[in-house]
């Protein structure tokens, strides 16, 4: 089991690194290549159609990935899976074309709206299918889903750039052939290689189970649907297309810093899920030690990034853009730096909630983080627009990480949870002191890292100890319910 979930991680990592290069080519040529107005619209654009296929999943994603991760017969759930997204994702976009007819000035200001929904509808169709892998615990089958259209639309605009004809027209369909290539993809491997059938049919008891299952997490799917892009929609309708370019690429490059994240957390659920199954037996010492360990390597990993991020940020960004979003943002990433170890935090603590089916619980506390970010975001962003938008952010996810703190009942976690605070603090400090004191970015990062790991050793919040514990947890066996 030990090696399985090794691999796990291993096929998780090259996945989100792949996607994340590939992203990072993707965002770095359309804002060298566009100006900020054509940039910042795309953005808008894109913010709009993911919080609405978001909010369309209503829960049934996650709902359908614990089902089948709990041992559950994933043909059915996949049949019923497909058939939402199929008729939620075909109504939104008549609606879209309906509204095109109705409302013809604001497609006119708004005109990439209509063309980048073709494209992240095919991405919706493809959910279920990833879903299904990401439960089995098909790991290398869902590296291929998942890194399809990322590839397909980095190199495609790395041989255009190559030839100067990255116009925006050309930019749109490249989108829309990424992300069709992608499902196409999907369904391929569901039918051959993880060898489970793909069937458009309609089984009113199986859709309505899942559905009823999923209406406690419908709420937390809205709210997380509008907390991740909500702060850019508002920013494109109140502000400017320029003011969301800036902060956009600073918001992208934040989320692509989350990398280890985007590789413990399908892992994670799917190893949670079994440890905190209502059927499963109690947690042993060595397992709950495990765990908090777990959280102690997360909140290492976020304070890190943060601080090589903020670093490096305005030598390596102004040097890559030209000067266009380097020093412009260098507040920005700061503040929003600050919410990485809250969202490492709170991806833990909801993966044990959510696995023990809390679901009233998490969307209540989902509920209190929206308010907290909207009204943050109404009352800032107009005075200090994108900082003001990192700062919404910021009180949002604070908010998040103290209610959940507070439901979450695990032997241990209380008592150890100072890794929190200290690791974020010993991060600042050593950041702050190599930048301030070395003129040069690149030597500040190497002794900051070494002023970072040895103030975890001399206070003994790196032991090998923990490194046991750690190691027990990831080699454990967990059983699927029947």
């Amino acid at each position: 089991m030990r090696k399985k979930i090794i691999h796990d991680i291993s096929a998780n990592t090259l996945q989100a690194g792949i996607n994340q290069l590939c992203g990072f080519v993707i965002f770095y040529i359309l804002s060298i290549s566009l100006d900020k107005d054509h940039f910042g619209e795309i953005n808008w654009s894109l913010a709009v159609l993911l919080t609405s296929f978001g909010i369309l999943a209503c829960g049934i994603d996650q709902v359908a990935l614990k089902r089948i991760a709990s041992g559950n017969d994933a043909q059915p759930v996949l049949a019923a899976f497909i058939m939402h997204v199929l008729i939620a994702g075909i109504i939104f976009y008549l609606s879209l074309l309906l509204s095109y007819f109705l409302f013809p000035h604001f497609h006119q200001q708004h005109n990439l709206l209509l063309l980048l929904g073709i494209a992240k509808l095919m991405i919706f169709f493809s959910t279920p299918f990833k879903q299904l892998a990401t439960g089995l615990g098909k790991f290398r089958p869902l590296l291929i889903m998942s890194i399809c259209s990322n590839l397909v639309r980095s190199i495609a605009l790395l041989v255009l750039s190559a030839f100067g004809n990255t116009d925006l027209s050309t930019i749109i369909f490249i989108f829309i052939i990424g992300d069709l290539s992608e499902l196409i993809l999907c369904i391929f491997i569901t039918i051959k290689v993880i060898k489970i059938p793909v069937r458009l049919q309609w089984n009113k008891k199986n859709y309505t189970g899942l559905f009823r299952e999923s209406i406690p997490q419908l709420g937390v799917a809205v709210i997380t649907s509008i907390i991740a892009r909500f702060d850019w929609i508002f920013l494109g309708i109140f502000t400017s297309s320029i003011i969301l370019a800036d902060y956009s690429f600073a918001y992208k490059v934040f989320e692509m810093s989350t990398l280890p994240l985007l590789v413990i957390a399908p892992v994670l659920i799917s190893r949670f899920a079994k440890l905190f199954h209502p059927a499963a037996a109690k947690l042993s010492v060595d397992k709950t030690a495990g765990i908090i360990m777990l959280l102690k390597m997360e909140m290492l990993i976020a304070s890190f990034t943060a601080m090589v991020l903020n670093i490096l940020w305005v030598p390596v960004i102004d040097l890559i853009t030209h000067g266009k979003y380097g020093f412009v943002n260098r507040q920005t990433i700061l503040i929003l730096s600050a919410c990485m170890p809250f969202l490492y935090l709170n991806n833990f603590l909801w993966t044990i909630n959510f696995s023990k089916g809390r679901l009233k619980m998490i969307f209540y506390v989902f509920l209190f983080t929206l308010l907290a970010n909207l009204a943050g975001d109404i009352i800032l962003i107009p005075f200090f627009k994108g900082e003001g938008a990192a700062i919404g952010y910021l009180l949002a996810m604070i908010t998040q990480s103290f209610l959940y703190f507070r439901q979450t009942n695990i032997d241990g976690l209380k008592k150890n949870s100072y890794c929190i605070i200290l690791f974020p603090c010993f991060a600042a400090i050593s950041g702050y002191c190599a930048y301030w004191l070395l003129p040069n970015s690149f030597l500040a990062l190497i002794t900051a890292t070494i002023f970072y790991f040895l103030l975890l050793i001399v206070t003994k919040q790196l032991r090998y100890e923990d490194w046991l514990s750690l190691k027990r947890i990831t080699g454990s066996q967990g059983q699927p319910v029947q």
